[in-house]
């Protein structure tokens, strides 16, 4: 079950986590230029979390009758979550700033240095263990994501200055760092947690975490005047209904990608926990680096973004860093399973005492 529930979980995350970047991308290239909307559409879409906290508590609800809990987060949990939900806001405003200004082929192999991060904090954090192969693909993708950053004035988009470029860059490493710090907190705040740790907890951390979140990046928003409307004119000139209506696609699209961005990213968040619960951090910053290569590709196929020679030194060491570490965990659960399907009756101690035993009965 447990693994029916990992695999579930990797698979919204792999929705989300390519269908999230390519989404707000869209936005930015076709007029949208407000990054804290962006940042509110990363975890903006909190409330569909209820619909699967529904489906799990009428569950309970059917075996347990009326005594079924309604909730069961408790205060230090939730306290937890929403130190953890602040720092996701700020995340989500430091890698929309970083989208804006960089395409999405550069920013995702970018993000790929997540994972080295994502390794670092786990160790200190939950003390993660690694083996030769995990070392070896964290080695591949921060190299890869060196070569990246060491060429990335070729990749400028036209008409950019290479002040926001570099600022751009700059934001992106920094949600790497934030994000993998957050991946490994998320992990110990399960280890913590004075309770049971369900799946049905994990949803209500994830509703918590993406609520503070939103709230994070609303009051950006209002900072921002995303919201404001001048006196005595109508709300057609507030900021966003003015920015659907210039939108280069048309005003119902903008819409239309503003929803589905909120849903694609809340599809990663809820899919990034789920695979801390069901198996660890370093694994879901695997998966998440596992996804650059999809991405790659989308946004070089959908909008003709240039693959230069060094987009492809790293992809190739991205790949190799991703066959190095399931090849490691493939090994390494073939070697425990052998191990523990080796009966003790085997070993030779065991096997001359019954041996012995048989001749004291004859």
């Amino acid at each position: 079950m447990k693994r029916g529930l990992l695999l579930l979980n990797a698979i919204i995350l792999t929705i989300g986590g390519c269908g999230g970047p390519m989404v707000m991308r869209l936005y930015f290239l076709h007029g949208g230029n407000r990054v804290w909307l962006s940042s509110w559409l990363e975890t903006g879409g909190w409330p569909i979390n209820f619909i699967p906290l529904l489906v799990t508590y009428l569950n309970r609800r059917h075996k347990e009758g009326p005594a079924a809990k309604l909730i069961f987060m408790q205060g230090p949990l939730f306290f937890a979550s929403i130190l953890i939900g602040v720092l996701t806001g700020l995340d989500d405003y430091l890698y929309a700033y970083g989208l804006d200004r960089l395409p999405v082929s550069t920013s995702t192999l970018v993000i790929a240095s997540q994972l080295a991060f994502t390794a670092l904090f786990a160790f200190i954090l939950v003390k993660q263990k690694f083996t030769l192969y995990s070392i070896i693909a964290i080695v591949l993708l921060t190299v890869g994501a060196g070569i990246l950053a060491i060429h990335t004035s070729r990749d400028r988009p036209e008409g950019e200055s290479s002040k926001e470029y570099y600022m751009g860059f700059i934001m992106t490493v920094a949600a790497s760092v934030l994000y993998g710090f957050v991946l490994p907190l998320i992990e110990l705040t399960y280890k913590k947690a004075r309770q049971a740790i369900t799946y049905a907890l994990v949803l209500e951390i994830q509703l918590v975490m993406c609520f503070v979140a939103t709230v994070f990046c609303t009051v950006g928003m209002v900072i921002n005047k995303d919201f404001k409307v001048p006196l005595s004119l109508s709300l057609s000139f507030a900021a966003i209904p003015r920015e659907a209506r210039d939108f280069g696609l048309g005003k119902t699209t903008y819409y239309v990608v503003l929803v589905c961005s909120g849903i694609a990213w809340q599809g990663f968040f809820l899919g990034a926990i789920g695979v801390i619960f069901a198996g660890s951090s370093l694994l879901c910053g695997i998966i998440i680096a596992v996804l650059l290569p999809m991405t790659e590709i989308l946004a070089v196929l959908f909008y003709k973004e240039k693959f230069t020679p060094e987009k492809g030194v790293c992809l190739v060491l991205s790949l190799l860093g991703f066959v190095s570490y399931f090849y490691g965990e493939l090994k390494h659960d073939k070697e425990k399973s052998e191990a523990d399907q080796t009966p003790e009756a085997e070993t030779p101690r065991a096997s001359s005492a019954i041996i012995t035993g048989m001749i004291a009965d004859a």
